[in-house]
């Protein structure tokens, strides 16, 4: 479970700017923290099916909104992916 403490902080480190809340590119954070603490807790509970579906249906979610991001802010693409270590940076921008 993710604190609003932890909520606000990522939303401070990824906003584009001062008023902003939800951009692709904080989605793809929360995201991200929330795959990462699900995957610690699978680790532990490896026969907890209900939390790995709901697992792989945020990696599919991060999934989208990262192809949307590549697709219309390229930089914003590389920035995000190249802060949270989750994707090679070897894909070219017109695949």
């Amino acid at each position: 479970m993710m604190t609003k403490e932890r909520k606000t902080e990522i939303v401070g480190e990824f906003r584009t700017h001062e008023k902003d809340s939800g951009s692709s590119q904080i989605q793809v954070a929360i995201l991200s923290d929330r795959i990462h603490s699900l995957t610690k807790h699978l680790s532990v509970h490896k026969k907890d099916f209900a939390t790995r579906r709901g697992l792989l249906m945020l990696v599919g979610h991060r999934k989208r909104l990262l192809n949307y991001l590549r697709k219309n802010n390229y930089a914003a693409y590389i920035d995000i992916t190249t802060r949270l270590g989750i994707r090679r940076q070897a894909e070219s921008p017109h695949r």
